[in-house]
């Protein structure tokens, strides 16, 4: 009797599947950036929890078979993940902050040691836990955009309080001649 192994054989996903890896992958082009977790440990409330925080920032996390993540992932050109894809996996994609899920995932970590977070994907590019450790302390895009916007607003009001002196003090000028004369007369 002769067996053969057919492990190296790539064969097409069944029907229902392959759709599932066309949406995942239309999803995958869209994302801003992708954060790759593994759960196992995890109660249903904490997953639930972590759920809610991630939908509040606008970040969608799914829990995917390796499989077909990876064939969802190649589709969207995006071959450097492929070695986080292994145990039970989620991932979590960015649609508008782009370092929304490497915050909260981070964070919900610290808390909840089960939480692996293995690594992610930003701008192309394959980024390491540390990497997402230090994306995950940038202030928000938002605080950014306020701290960029005080920082220009800053000089304008200093030359607007220059220009002003001059007359303010000729007011203040005017306005002590006017008391001296009315106290004199």
């Amino acid at each position: 009797m002769v067996v053969i192994f057919l492990a190296d054989i790539k064969r097409e996903p069944r029907p229902e599947k392959a759709k599932v890896v066309d949406e995942f992958t239309q999803k995958v082009q869209g994302a801003k950036s992708a954060v790759i977790t593994g759960y196992s440990g995890l109660t249903v409330e904490e997953v639930t929890q972590l759920r809610a925080q991630l939908f509040h920032a606008g970040v969608e996390y799914h829990v995917v078979k390796n499989n077909l993540a990876r064939l969802a992932l190649n589709k969207a050109n995006i071959t450097v993940l492929d070695d986080m894809l292994t145990g039970p996996t989620a991932i979590a994609l960015a649609m508008d902050d782009a370092t929304a899920p490497a915050r909260i995932l981070t964070k919900f970590a610290k808390a909840h040691e089960k939480l692996n977070v293995k690594g992610g994907w930003l701008d192309g590019r394959k980024v390491s836990l540390d990497d997402l450790k230090a994306v995950a302390n940038l202030p928000s895009r938002e605080v950014l955009i306020a701290k960029a916007l005080g920082s220009m607003k800053s000089p304008i009001s200093g030359i607007v309080q220059v220009l002003a002196g001059p007359q303010r003090k000729l007011v203040y000028a005017l306005s002590a001649v006017a008391e001296a004369k009315g106290k004199t007369a």
